[in-house]
């Protein structure tokens, strides 16, 4: 595998919620690491962490490829998706290390888009061994 077939198995197991098609792109030991301090390492705890892509709707994701080596590469990603929980939305904001931001009673639940860069190394066999992803996020709509 190279980055341009990761990448593109990363946007159809996001767009898709589907942490089974996420887990084939890791080897059983693979770490993913979803922000610096955190890692899910092995596809049982990599597929645990990718349930809460379930609680969105709407996710489009769209990526560049950066940089590509044989043993590699770095893309930049940038996906939004329509919060579908409000325990989505709880995640979502001690992710970002903010409190919940305010939203009126009744409103609907934020459009979020993420904006990150993903760095991936895979092992002899092709699949990734380690990926580290950095984002930020951001509100598209008023409704908080």
């Amino acid at each position: 595998m190279d980055i341009e077939e990761f990448m593109l198995g990363y946007k159809t197991a996001w767009e898709q919620h589907d942490e089974q098609l996420l887990c084939n792109l890791f080897a059983k030991d693979g770490t993913y690491h979803n922000t610096p301090f955190a890692e899910q390492r092995g596809h049982e705890a990599i597929a645990q962490y990718w349930q809460r892509v379930k609680l969105q709707e709407d996710v489009r994701l769209s990526y560049q490829v950066l940089a590509r080596t044989p043993a590699g590469g770095v893309a930049h990603w940038h996906v939004t998706y329509q919060v579908a929980s409000e325990e989505l939305f709880k995640i979502w904001a001690v992710s970002t290390g903010t409190s919940l931001p305010a939203r009126k009673p009744g409103a609907p639940l934020p459009k979020l888009a993420l904006d990150g860069i993903l760095v991936a190394e895979f092992n002899a066999t092709g699949l990734c061994q380690v990926c580290r992803i950095w984002w930020h996020s951001i509100v598209l709509d008023g409704n908080r």
